[in-house]
């Protein structure tokens, strides 16, 4: 078949790979019908995720028909189209059965080296890297899932692939972040990063009672998706200084909540964005937190910073001490998505919102290698790609 795989730092082919096969009872093999590139695949395109090897099939945003099914796998059929969470979750252990799924303990069957970084694994992702499991991805024709049983949700309904791939990862994403805020009616939201995940955060903020939201970023057609699809009041941080904006805006209080929905490659302007790049550089740290910096210095007192944004080692000159004598509250973590598939696509059934909105491009699977392009210089306005197997 034909998949997507990494090369190399700022290189993806399309190449033939075998098909996938069941491994497990618990596993389905999924005919590919929509894959999408994702922020956090750039983090690997750029290098920034180790334990990446040569070959690996990338993609963890994707969907299709189930063409298979392991004998363990009763609630699914040949024939049934289905979106597939990026987390891989057992179903079993103690954290899928406290709705954590991300946190899954059986499905990282290379725990002991996400150990050595972390301190303890998440679970498996799919297309992420040898130390959330190496599973193959789903920018691909076809698609091995394990605990089929547990994961992907049946679509029945005649809703576009567009209108439902998204459930896979950045609309549960956006979703949890604003969740995570314990948003109460009229609260001030102020989001950096107005891109996919940044954009569903955005609608996620208002679906859940936000008064006012506030979208920060330097990219000006994010912005202007972010103030025409998303209703969001905007701040080009290339034009201002956003700490001063901030205050303004809030009459010096400070938003009610801040998310960080860019992560490890953010960008800073002056003396700090020159020192991120060069300990970046260095190896000294791994990732680059001017954003996450910025959400705590701007959150009101007692106020909560949201971090959706992937963030993968180590970082500095974190302000340790606003966090703490200001009473901040500080939530993060790989989205649960199996928690938010059913509820999510129920509002989507109803029309509360179109995922589709974000979606600027749409190409074959096989210019893979000219969207990751695209997408990490933002040529031609592009915000979101989604990929088509088989055209």
């Amino acid at each position: 078949m034909k998949a997507n795989c990494w090369c190399g730092i700022g290189e993806v082919q399309v190449m033939d790979v075998p098909d996938p096969q069941i491994l497990n009872p618990r596993d389905c093999i999924v005919k590919i019908s929509s894959t999408a590139i994702c922020g956090s695949d750039l983090h690997l395109y750029d290098g920034y995720v180790p334990t990446m090897q040569a070959g690996d099939v990338l993609g963890h945003e994707f969907m299709g028909e189930v063409v298979e099914t392991g004998r363990g796998v009763n609630n699914l059929k040949v024939g049934d189209r289905v979106v597939v969470p990026f987390p891989i979750a057992c179903g079993n252990c103690y954290f899928c059965d406290k709705q954590m799924f991300s946190l899954c303990e059986n499905s990282n069957p290379n725990a002991a080296i996400a150990e050595k970084m972390w301190g303890h694994s998440p679970c498996g992702i799919f297309g992420y890297s040898h130390m959330t499991g190496g599973y193959a991805g789903g920018q691909a024709e076809y698609a091995r899932v394990p605990f089929a049983d547990v994961g992907p949700i049946k679509i029945e309904d005649g809703l576009s692939d567009e209108q439902v791939l998204f459930l896979s990862d950045i609309f549960p994403t956006g979703y949890m972040a604003a969740e995570q805020c314990n948003i109460q009616p009229g609260d001030t939201v102020a989001v950096w990063g107005c891109g996919p995940v940044g954009q569903f955060t955005i609608k996620s903020a208002w679906l859940l009672g936000a008064g006012r939201v506030i979208a920060i970023d330097d990219v000006p057609e994010r912005l202007q998706m972010a103030s025409e699809e998303g209703g969001a009041e905007v701040i080009n941080r290339n034009e201002v200084d956003v700490l001063e904006v901030l205050k303004e805006m809030t009459a010096g209080r400070g938003p009610d909540a801040t998310i960080d929905a860019v992560g490890m490659e953010a960008n800073a302007h002056g003396l700090l964005g020159a020192y991120d790049r060069i300990k970046q550089a260095m190896r000294l740290e791994t990732d680059r937190p001017a954003a996450f910096r910025e959400c705590i210095m701007a959150c009101r007192n007692g106020g909560t910073v949201s971090v959706p944004g992937v963030y993968g080692g180590f970082v500095d000159k974190i302000p340790l001490g606003s966090i703490m004598n200001r009473s901040l509250t500080i939530k993060t973590g790989q989205t649960h998505v199996h928690r938010y598939l059913r509820p999510l696509l129920e509002r989507i059934k109803k029309g509360e919102i179109d995922p589709s909105f974000v979606i600027t491009h749409t190409m074959p699977l096989t210019d893979a290698a000219e969207g990751y392009k695209m997408f990490r210089d933002h040529d031609d306005e592009c915000i979101k790609i989604v990929l088509k197997p088989g055209q």
